[in-house]
């Protein structure tokens, strides 16, 4: 058993977990790079140590900082939060071999799932479906050719270590084909040091469907309902809910039967999410798992009144699963991302926070680690604050978040608070009606008017 957590992460969800482990009676140790040092992780820890410059490289991502402070600290547990370091195979690897828990998936199901094409494979033999595409690492043009032909276009580049929409690239024919596959390499070798790439078929109306899953040392694993994740840009998510409103209770049983199936013949343990694409006659294929918390695992714990934080640390204690299949979804949630950008350009919109309210109320939750005259730095993702709405249905779940935003006050900054309230009151969002391509499709719209205008 561990007694003290340190927090190799920040922002919200280094918030999020120092909230739950107090909850459990564990001491935390927030880390923070030099333009977090009056963040609000910092003031909450039991105790703060500072691990390098702005720089993620030579901070958030340095491992022998990271281990440094946890040894200065007397830290004998790490939870990673999500991004970072969270999903690299090494970070656990190192953690086991200092002494210190790690909480999180064991670094073998890290590395099985973190390569993409060999997460394909694996699960192939675990009797899920998986997109068409190619079942080994592209090495040229000429046989990235090859495999588009024998695909069929449009198809997708990705990334075989990706996430997050690095490395992603969607081509229509040879000639863009020609063009993306060089950019598409760069960018994953960028981001995660291999340039390793595959290609997939790329589903057109396609809905991107997810399923959490949790699972202890003692080879019990649950599945939850899916939550709903097409609404995105560039492939970064912006809203999400749960229950989807395109899936029937037939298909949940059957697409929740068929992950726990798979996460138990992988032997997955801690947090995880499966990933799906799912087209018009509702059959799915599998895309990813990520060996993490997600970022929006918020509204499985709203719709379910569970904490998945707490099970996860308790699993890495060495607790049974506590958590029965007897869980039903209760309602319908919907998370809004607040991002600081401009609602309609999109770029980032750092600077200081003059003043700052967020909603409240029976229903709605709110994770941030925002205040007022916080100042916002440049160097990392633009995430300000999850906002969470539940309700008895899924419209007055909606009408709940709409009010929410409506009383959000973050002045001083430009926020997307605009373009949530806008898809809110789509009429194809209110509806259900909508897949990957809607947001494509709504500001297409949207530039179309305003030119018009």
């Amino acid at each position: 058993m561990f007694s003290k957590i340190l927090i190799a992460n920040r922002g919200e969800i280094a918030l999020r977990i120092i909230r739950t482990a107090r909850e459990l009676g564990f001491k935390t140790v927030a880390v923070f790079s030099e333009p977090d040092r009056n963040s609000l992780h910092t003031m909450l820890a039991d105790e703060k140590i500072c691990i390098g410059p702005a720089k993620a490289s030579e901070s958030y991502l340095n491992i022998p900082n990271l281990l440094s402070a946890a040894e200065i600290t007397k830290a004998d547990a790490i939870h990673p939060g999500y991004g970072f370091l969270a999903e690299n195979p090494r970070f656990p690897e190192i953690c086991e071999t200092s002494g210190i828990t790690f909480i999180g998936p064991p670094a073998s199901l890290m590395r099985l799932m973190g390569d993409k094409n060999r997460a394909r494979q694996e699960m192939e033999k675990a009797k899920l479906p998986v997109i068409p595409g190619g079942d080994k690492v592209i090495e040229d043009i000429s046989e990235a050719k090859k495999m588009a032909q024998k695909i069929g276009y449009p198809v997708i580049i990705k990334a075989t270590a990706g996430g997050g929409g690095k490395g992603l690239r969607v081509v229509r024919s040879t000639t863009s084909l020609e063009e993306q596959l060089p950019i598409a390499q760069n960018e994953a070798k960028t981001a995660f040091g291999d340039s390793s790439i595959y290609l997939e078929k790329y589903l057109l109306k396609a809905r991107h469907i997810e399923i959490q899953v949790v699972g202890d040392k003692k080879g019990n694993v649950l599945a939850f309902g899916e939550r709903e994740c097409s609404i995105q840009r560039k492939y970064q998510k912006l809203l999400e809910e749960t229950p989807s409103p395109f899936i029937d209770e037939k298909f949940r049983r059957k697409i929740i039967k068929a992950v726990q199936e798979a996460a138990h013949f992988i032997g997955y343990q801690s947090l995880g999410t499966f990933e799906f694409l799912v087209d018009e006659r509702k059959k799915f294929y599998f895309m990813e798992v990520n060996t993490r918390a997600q970022v929006e695992h918020p509204i499985t714990e709203m719709a379910y009144a569970i904490d998945l934080i707490k099970e996860q640390i308790k699993i890495a204690a060495g607790d049974k699963l506590s958590f029965s299949s007897h869980l039903r979804l209760n309602g319908h949630s919907i998370e809004c991302r607040i991002n600081a950008e401009d609602a309609e350009t999109f770029i980032p919109s750092p600077g200081k926070i003059d003043f700052l309210v967020f909603p409240g109320g029976e229903g709605i939750r709110v994770d941030s680690a925002a205040y007022s005259n916080w100042q916002i730095p440049p160097d990392y993702d633009s995430l300000i604050a999850k906002i969470v709405a539940k309700a008895p249905t899924r419209a007055d779940a909606i009408k709940k978040m709409i009010v929410a935003l409506e009383m959000t006050t973050i002045a001083g900054i430009k926020t997307n608070i605009p373009l949530h309230l806008s898809i809110l009151s789509n009429s194809d969002f209110i509806k259900g009606d909508y897949d990957i391509q809607f947001m494509e499709n709504f500001l297409g719209k949207k530039n179309s008017s305003r030119k018009k205008e």
